[in-house]
């Protein structure tokens, strides 16, 4: 919902802390950390348990890279629908053709309008990571998991207001 409201704001995380913005990928988490941070704070995996994560988080890595790659292909025909032939010196009109302008324009918009399907799309590969997961682990192991990302979470957190706090020199 927030997405087809205001996707810049999600996607730029105005409501984060500094640190937490640093990690930000496509309006939230990136799956694949939050599998290597509860990885080491499960203990006593079964085999089958190893196995089942590893591929989770191989499949959530490909899936990521996926969406990344999708997101910097908008970018770029976004840009070059915004940075046009009409814009270059040869061709340079002032003011530009009103026309050439909105078409410009008109397509840049339905471009942009795609950064609401990336932002879902990894939406979506948070929610499937995290019920892949519950499926993979026992109660007391699920239990820990929210626990180990609550606290990965908070030193987020901490970190950027100590690094807010932090005495800055003149230079």
């Amino acid at each position: 919902m927030v997405a087809k409201t205001d996707v810049f704001h999600l996607i730029s995380g105005a409501w984060k802390t500094p640190a937490e913005r640093c990690f930000l990928w496509m309006g939230g988490f990136r799956p694949s950390e939050i599998i290597k941070v509860i990885v080491n704070q499960i203990e006593q995996l079964t085999e089958q348990q190893i196995v089942g994560i590893c591929g989770l988080q191989q499949s959530t890595h490909e899936a990521e890279e996926a969406l990344s790659q999708g997101l910097e292909a908008l970018n770029q025909s976004l840009s070059d629908s915004i940075v046009s032939d009409s814009l270059s010196p040869a061709s340079a009109q002032f003011p530009p053709h009103l026309s050439n302008f909105m078409s410009h324009m008109s397509l840049a918009l339905n471009k942009l309008s795609a950064l609401e399907g990336f932002v879902l799309q990894a939406d979506n590969l948070r929610h499937q990571t995290i019920h892949r997961l519950n499926q993979l682990l026992t109660t007391r192991q699920e239990a820990r998991c929210i626990l180990a990302v609550a606290e990965y979470f908070h030193r987020l957190q901490a970190l950027s207001s100590l690094w807010l706090a932090r005495p800055r020199q003149d230079g």
